[in-house]
């Protein structure tokens, strides 16, 4: 069964939602003096879906023609350097720059029935996020916020030559960027700030490489458009 990012997303928040509830009951303060810097730093590590949101091609769709999907998703993993800059009370700018893993797999069909083997895709990016993070009031040692931005990321994976042995024959652009939008908590325990965030990136531009491989055009000719999405839920510590 296919698991979709956004029953992922409806879980998290509900469990979410619940601990705010509990971080209201009176209890002492742990100290934020690193919260209270202009300038801190941290690390992060994550874990992705990657997908993709295709469109198939309307001047080849016709009957007997290929239709693309997605077939499911697989977990990947985010590992980034937190770099936070506080200008304002509620209003951080965050950079974020790290690596990600992940893998997508294209599955074609013809008349209802699945033609040929699926194709995987697997990304290995280097990504720099830089984002805005709008904070509420803290609540005792919970403190909620929604984080919105751009990040260039550049996918070290992608392969410039079609991967024949793999049955491969799509290929995607290295560099993309993608617009972000998220939710989290900031958790405060004694020594360090611990968050949760959910975040969803939608890449801007349509990254499958205009090139059909030379006998297999017509995996190519199927699709008009693809770009890319990835959903994450991140630990930062701070």
């Amino acid at each position: 069964m296919k698991l979709k990012p956004t029953n992922i997303a409806v879980l998290i928040i509900f469990a979410m939602t619940h601990l705010v509830a509990y971080g209201q009951k009176p209890k002492p303060k742990n100290e934020s003096w690193y919260d209270e810097k202009p300038l801190h730093f941290g690390f992060s590590i994550g874990f992705n879906t990657m997908d993709f949101r295709v469109t198939p091609s309307q001047e080849y769709y016709v009957k007997d023609s290929l239709f693309p999907d997605v077939s499911y998703l697989k977990p990947g993993i985010n590992i980034q350097v937190v770099t936070d800059f506080k200008p304002a009370k509620y209003f951080d700018i965050r950079f974020l720059p790290g690596v990600s893993f992940g893998q997508r797999t294209l599955m074609f069909y013809k008349n209802d029935k699945l033609y040929n083997d699926n194709q995987k895709l697997e990304s290995s990016f280097l990504e720099f996020p830089l984002l805005l993070k709008m904070k509420g009031m803290r609540l005792n040692n919970v403190r909620p916020y929604v984080i919105s931005g751009l990040n260039y990321r550049y996918d070290l994976a992608a392969k410039k030559e079609y991967d024949d042995g793999n049955n491969v024959f799509i290929r995607l652009k290295k560099p993309d960027l993608y617009y972000e939008a998220g939710t989290g908590l900031d958790i405060y325990l004694t020594f360090f700030k611990l968050s949760i965030e959910l975040k969803m990136s939608n890449g801007i531009g349509n990254i499958i490489v205009n090139d059909p491989a030379p006998g297999r055009q017509e995996f190519r000719n199927a699709i008009e458009k693809m770009k890319s999405q990835i959903w994450t839920i991140a630990f930062h510590f701070e």
